[in-house]
């Protein structure tokens, strides 16, 4: 029978790579994203009878619609890959109540309404499931200007863990993976806001982070994938409640 995941965030970018990756592992795959035309083009790219879903997850409601309908296109649900997020580049006395608010309503509520609803669907089903937390270095360890968003992946690297203990008994493993430089759009935008902070050039501040990576170059989309392969596998169902590093060697831990 062909295993049926969902991942978050798929139009673009890791979540792309990681919807890639598990149609090739033989899973059917939901993309789910905020642009729907993106999610549509990479479900028909990817194959295996993949298909794009839209859905805003921040929102309660959206979330448990998305799994509804999955559930019902595909008649289960095994995997739930909560890849979307934001970040934001500010220090941290310069932040915006509506900006702290835009962040936390989407890395750490979307990722509590996703663990919510992937439960609900998993103890339904009665056989247990995995839930794929995206984390990051910065829940870890902070990154000077990403402050809050750092705050987000340190919740996140904490509702993985307590979620793992109290859906254990279901046969459910939560885990999460934590990406360091990924050569993606975010980190363009990223790399742009620091050259205005700083007043460098553009590209300068990103050299310089993939100059600190043990392994010498920046990550691929396809580097997390292949984490996110193993989490999604039953090779990996002895572990929960860790949120691993992917990161070519920045933080030891």
């Amino acid at each position: 029978m062909v295993k049926v995941a969902v991942v978050t965030g798929g139009g673009q970018g890791i979540g792309a790579g990681i919807a890639k990756q598990l149609a090739s592992d033989g899973f059917t795959v939901a993309v789910a994203d905020l642009n729907k035309d993106n999610a549509a083009k990479v479900a028909t790219e990817i194959g295996n009878h993949s298909k794009g879903y839209y859905v805003d997850i921040s929102s309660h409601d959206e979330m448990f619609k998305l799994v509804d309908d999955v559930v019902n296109d595909f008649g289960q649900l095994d995997v739930f890959v909560n890849n979307a997020g934001i970040a934001q580049i500010a220090a941290i006395v310069d932040a915006k109540p509506e900006d702290i608010t835009k962040i936390f309503n989407i890395n750490v509520n979307g990722t509590i309404y996703g663990i919510q609803a992937a439960a609900q669907q998993f103890k339904k089903q009665g056989k247990g499931g995995k839930i794929i937390n995206a984390c990051s270095i910065a829940g870890h360890q902070a990154v000077e200007l990403l402050g809050i968003y750092s705050a987000t992946k340190f919740a996140v690297r904490g509702i993985t863990q307590a979620s793992a203990k109290e859906l254990a008994k279901d046969k459910i493993t939560v885990n999460a993976y934590c990406p360091g430089i990924v050569l993606t759009p975010m980190w363009d935008q990223i790399d742009a806001a620091m050259a205005k902070i700083y007043d460098r050039p553009l590209g300068e501040t990103k050299q310089e982070y993939i100059d600190g990576i043990a392994l010498g170059r920046g990550e691929e989309p396809a580097d997390v994938a292949n984490l996110v392969s193993f989490l999604a596998d039953e090779k990996s169902n002895y572990i929960t409640g860790q949120s691993i590093l992917v990161d070519g060697g920045i933080n030891y831990v």
